[in-house]
């Protein structure tokens, strides 16, 4: 039984050897890339008992990722292999410092999940559950299932953790904006980026996205607000901590804030207190600063 449960979707990642635009690249390196899995795949380097739940297609690229998750200490026994929908794929395409992201996951495997995913799953069992905004927006029955995901969950000693973590590139605004506030509203941790808050639902700081998640509603509610290289703030109760963020040479920002989620519920489950946590936060989210790839091991070396 894991400790942390992660729910969904990876991609197969397609990216040049080097940071130079796709249309001029020679070299391209195959990887995968997905918001949970990237958390996992933290979580377990640092020692703790995860798994991954998802779908991926019957295929090549599915047994790739799943292989290659798995050899990092990740349990992939919850995911689901689909016969009827292909693995998911995207393309990074880095210029001059900004990386921009092309999907093509449209019909992918892991956009049928549904309720029905949530069925095998040890919901109840373990002491976190991390998702993030982009299953919802991935379709009908993947929005379904999040909401199925908090019935579940509520009243249980499990704790959703929730990553706001808005995609342009899933769905617009209009649409997400009040998804998302919904399901930030309702997690017992939630995780957002200053900036896509202001664009999300307005908010203009950190306080003020406290103010309108209702920061008050539970006693062990958290908010932690990342506002990029300024450093990043924990909400809850009893108040606020803010710990500046580290100096770092970036390579590319996609994926440190998947790492930073991964380093603060690290020193959350291992007992330390706000500052240690979001420094771990932050030590995870430097290390994914330095290079083009989500998941960068401690060893230096990209997988």
């Amino acid at each position: 039984m894991p400790d942390i449960l992660c729910i969904g979707e990876t991609m197969t990642l397609v990216a040049p050897v080097d940071a130079i635009p796709l249309v001029s690249a020679d070299l391209f390196s195959v990887h995968m890339g997905g918001a949970e899995s990237t958390v996992a795949l933290y979580l377990a380097e640092q020692g703790h008992d995860v798994a991954w739940a998802s779908h991926v297609g019957n295929d090549p690229l599915g047994t790739r990722i799943i292989e290659e998750i798995a050899a990092h200490g990740v349990d992939t026994s919850y995911v689901t292999r689909l016969d009827n929908a292909p693995t998911g794929v995207y393309f990074k395409d880095p210029d001059n410092g900004v990386t921009t992201v092309h999907y093509y996951r449209r019909g992918s495997a892991a956009s049928l999940m549904s309720p029905a995913t949530l069925e095998r799953l040890p919901l109840r069992e373990v002491s976190i559950v991390h998702v993030s905004g982009i299953n919802p927006g991935l379709s009908e029955s993947c929005a379904a299932m999040m909401q199925a995901l908090f019935e579940i969950c509520d009243g249980s000693t499990t704790r959703v953790s929730f990553d706001v973590n808005y995609r342009r590139g899933v769905w617009g605004i209009e649409r997400a904006s009040p998804v998302l506030l919904d399901l930030a509203r309702r997690a017992d941790i939630v995780f957002v980026g200053r900036d896509e808050a202001a664009e999300l639902w307005g908010t203009t700081s950190a306080s003020s996205i406290a103010t309108m998640l209702d920061m008050d509603r539970h006693p062990t509610a958290t908010l932690v607000v990342k506002d990029s290289d300024v450093g990043a703030t924990e909400f809850t109760a009893t108040g606020s901590v803010f710990v500046a963020a580290h100096d770092v040479d970036v390579v590319e920002v996609v994926g440190a804030g998947d790492a930073f989620a991964a380093g603060y519920l690290s020193g959350l489950s291992n007992g330390k207190d706000a500052h240690g946590r979001l420094s771990m936060g932050h030590d995870l989210a430097a290390r994914a600063l330095s290079s083009i790839n989500d998941f960068v091991p401690a060893a230096g070396l990209d997988v």
